[in-house]
């Protein structure tokens, strides 16, 4: 009876030992847990973006004023009488040929 005993108590020590520190402890869980909350909240971050590109997809194939809005603002284009200006700021001044001159000689 008393070698009973003892196995049981080392099989419950076992088991114990497993739940607290062995892979599917709890302390496991609750790091998939905080993986799986994390990964759940980029998937929606990222269905969200995938909704948006899938209404600008069927937006341009379905309405001219679309693609029209779409080549101006990426490809910079203009229509036929229109007067295209670009206002720049004096901090992204871009250095004309005789300052890349001085610069290049240093």
């Amino acid at each position: 009876m008393r070698w009973l005993t003892i196995v049981l108590l080392l099989l419950f020590v076992g088991l114990q030992t497993r739940l607290w520190f062995g892979e599917g402890s709890l302390a496991h869980k609750a790091e998939l847990d905080e993986q799986l909350l994390l990964q759940s909240m980029e998937n929606e971050s990222l269905r969200l973006r995938n909704e948006m590109i899938a209404r600008d997809v069927k937006s341009l194939k379905t309405n001219l004023d679309a693609i029209e809005e779409k080549a101006r603002e990426d490809l910079g284009m203009i229509k036929d009488g229109e007067v295209f200006f670009l206002v720049t700021d004096e901090k992204s001044k871009v250095p004309n040929e005789d300052e890349m001159l001085e610069k290049s000689s240093k």
